[in-house]
């Protein structure tokens, strides 16, 4: 489905909202202090990007996406994450006093962390909201495009040195855009930053600092597409197959040595799973064939677009 910011963005808030008020006596109450929190620190989102505040400001041994993977968070419990930083509910309030001079020793001035005076999650919960300073949102409700630019580019330049391939936009995306996300935009980062961060990426692509490209992802592709390449390679192995039942074999499809493997699931031919690849997984897609039906249910494909689209 096409990602739409507006339906995004209403999504994201209801879904955050349930969790931090259906546990509270008072969900009226809990509701403005959801209002207040939006006001704030900007739309629920349900991941960060790589190169966001929150994630990057802590130490550098740190490493992940999500707040429960950073141990500078390690007391947040029950937490919920929005553009500008996230609020999390301990039910301790000695982890909560802990968590807050925990934050606020990272960055002064840039991370900034206090206990919420109102009550969200559970009545017994202490609240505690952190948040990136130097955050700026523009009208639309997303990170300010020349900060998002600049933070992205620090954080793709970073490792360079130490990459032995090149990751392309389609592979990456999520972790440049955070979730949920479209194919050049999301809750955090409008299409123009988005548009502008894939230019980025390509150009350092295609510089080769990174080494060579690496494509996986094929969602470039339109789904009726990538279905038809995977009902394709996947025809061809059970029409090529050289005995009933499981096996493995190889068969030549438009120029191309494919590997097959066909296993009887259940013994009783009334299932088939099929892999077939291309390579060292240049192209590879699975799937499962029911006999009595004559009906093939694929996976998407992975691989490089270059060798699916002969597939068409």
């Amino acid at each position: 489905m096409e990602f739409r910011y507006p339906a995004a963005v209403a999504e994201t808030n209801a879904e955050s909202l349930e969790y931090l008020t259906k546990n509270l006596a008072d969900k009226e109450a809990g509701k403005i202090a959801f209002e207040k929190l939006v006001n704030e620190l900007g739309n629920a989102v349900d991941s960060y990007p790589e190169w966001h505040p929150i994630i990057t400001l802590p130490p550098s041994d740190d490493d992940g996406r999500y707040v429960g993977q950073i141990d500078a968070y390690k007391e947040a419990d029950h937490t919920q994450t929005f553009v500008k930083g996230f609020v999390t509910c301990p039910y301790s309030s000695d982890s909560a006093d802990r968590l807050v001079n925990s934050v606020n020793e990272i960055a002064p001035g840039q991370l900034h962390a206090y206990r919420f005076e109102h009550s969200l999650y559970h009545d017994m919960a202490y609240p505690v909201v952190v948040v990136a300073l130097d955050i700026e949102l523009e009208a639309d409700g997303t990170i300010r495009s020349r900060d998002a630019l600049a933070w992205c580019a620090q954080k793709l330049v970073k490792h360079a040195r130490d990459a032995q391939v090149a990751e392309t936009w389609w592979n990456i995306r999520g972790e440049l855009l955070g979730s949920p996300h479209g194919s050049r935009s999301s809750v955090l980062v409008n299409q123009h930053t988005g548009i502008h961060m894939r230019k980025i990426l390509e150009a350092l692509n295609n510089s080769g600092m990174y080494g060579p490209i690496k494509e996986v992802s094929l969602d470039m592709l339109p789904a009726k597409k990538r279905t038809k390449i995977s009902e394709t390679l996947l025809n061809a192995a059970l029409n090529s197959r050289p005995e009933t039942g499981s096996c493995k074999f190889e068969f030549n499809l438009r120029d191309e040595t494919c590997k097959a493997e066909i296993k009887d699931t259940w013994g009783d031919g009334t299932e088939l799973s099929i892999r077939v690849n291309i390579g060292e997984y240049d192209l590879y897609t699975s799937g499962y064939y029911y006999p009595n039906r004559k009906l093939i249910e694929t996976s998407d494909p992975k691989g490089k677009r270059a060798l699916a689209e002969k597939f068409l």
